[in-house]
């Protein structure tokens, strides 16, 4: 079992920044931050490889940054460059089963664990 809690989110405006946390109770393998806004699909934003090796969306890539410190269970996300379609929750997940890396972003059906999520707003 792997307990993941999100913390970060916020209100800012178009062009700020944010930076998103997720800790993990245990090491968590491969791990993701995937987004919802209401009435749309989870779709994933980015993911990394127990090593740090990441995957971004094309929607997102040169704006967010994925990193994980391992030695504190902790996957992080700085978001800069904001825009009002990044306002969604963002959740974490993880899958401690698989330690390789992914060439193509990861579906929500590819992880066991998944936190509880933080809003995220971005307004204009």
């Amino acid at each position: 079992q792997v307990q993941l809690v999100e913390s970060g989110g916020g209100s800012v405006q178009a062009g700020g920044s944010l930076r998103l946390s997720c800790v993990a109770s245990t090491f968590s393998g491969y791990m993701a931050w995937f987004r919802q806004a209401p009435g749309q699909e989870r779709e994933g934003v980015v993911g990394i490889s127990a090593y740090g090796i990441t995957t971004y969306a094309d929607s997102v890539k040169g704006r967010f940054t994925a990193s994980r410190d391992n030695g504190k269970n902790t996957l992080y996300l700085e978001m800069n460059s904001q825009k009002p379609e990044d306002t969604a929750m963002y959740y974490c997940a993880a899958e401690p089963s698989f330690l390789g890396t992914r060439a193509t972003m990861p579906r929500p059906a590819d992880f066991r664990y998944w936190g509880q999520g933080t809003q995220v707003t971005v307004s204009s």
